[in-house]
């Protein structure tokens, strides 16, 4: 599997997740901006998304709440925006392609469900998905970070150009199923049974 790096997902100066485009302007609000993604990032992963507020980033930031308006509409767009610029997530799961479908699937759900069942990552793994519900930007993007998006697609495709997965396999929804299975058990805070991922990439696979 391959990590991709934090903030490759996407950067300030193009689109941003709220639909809105901003413009790089003076350094001193460049310094603001990423105090600000800065402060939510770190106030997230201490208080959960329910307890984020607009005031208290500001504080964190030790900016005026207008600043934080101006540029983002609401505490969801802020969590869109760390997301998209890899402050929240580590990385992103990408399946690695050494050949081998099964293999490189099996691989990733290791990996993958490693990260949600790690003590560090449960919490803010279960408030990104309450963030989510919020708004579709942080599903999208979330979705994407955990492997549901084109990456998963592209390695399930060259699976069925080698005849390891039968041509007629709905592709996206096959990867929104298996990262969705992650998702419900990520939140039922269960542990994941050495055999989980064989039994998953079994089903999957003739």
């Amino acid at each position: 599997m391959v990590l991709s790096q934090p903030g490759s997902l996407g950067h300030w100066s193009g689109s941003e997740p709220d639909g809105s485009r901003r413009r790089g302007g003076s350094a001193r609000s460049q310094a603001s901006r990423l105090a600000i993604l800065a402060a939510t990032a770190r106030l997230f992963a201490v208080n959960g998304y329910d307890r984020l507020t607009i005031e208290g980033i500001a504080a964190e930031a030790r900016v005026g709440k207008q600043t934080i308006y101006r540029w983002w509409g609401s505490k969801s767009a802020l969590v869109a925006e760390c997301l998209l610029e890899g402050s929240l997530m580590p990385a992103a799961f990408v399946p690695a392609d050494t050949g081998d479908l099964a293999v490189d699937l099996r691989e990733w759900l290791v990996e993958l469900f490693a990260f949600v069942d790690e003590a560090a990552n449960a919490s803010m793994t279960r408030s990104l998905f309450a963030a989510a519900a919020e708004n579709e930007d942080i599903g999208r993007i979330l979705g994407e970070s955990l492997g549901a998006g084109s990456a998963l697609i592209r390695r399930l495709r060259r699976g069925v150009e080698a005849g390891q997965l039968g041509v007629d396999a709905p592709l996206p929804e096959l990867a929104k199923a298996l990262v969705g299975y992650v998702i419900v058990h990520a939140l039922e805070r269960a542990g994941t049974p050495p055999d989980l991922p064989e039994r998953l990439v079994a089903a999957l696979l003739p």
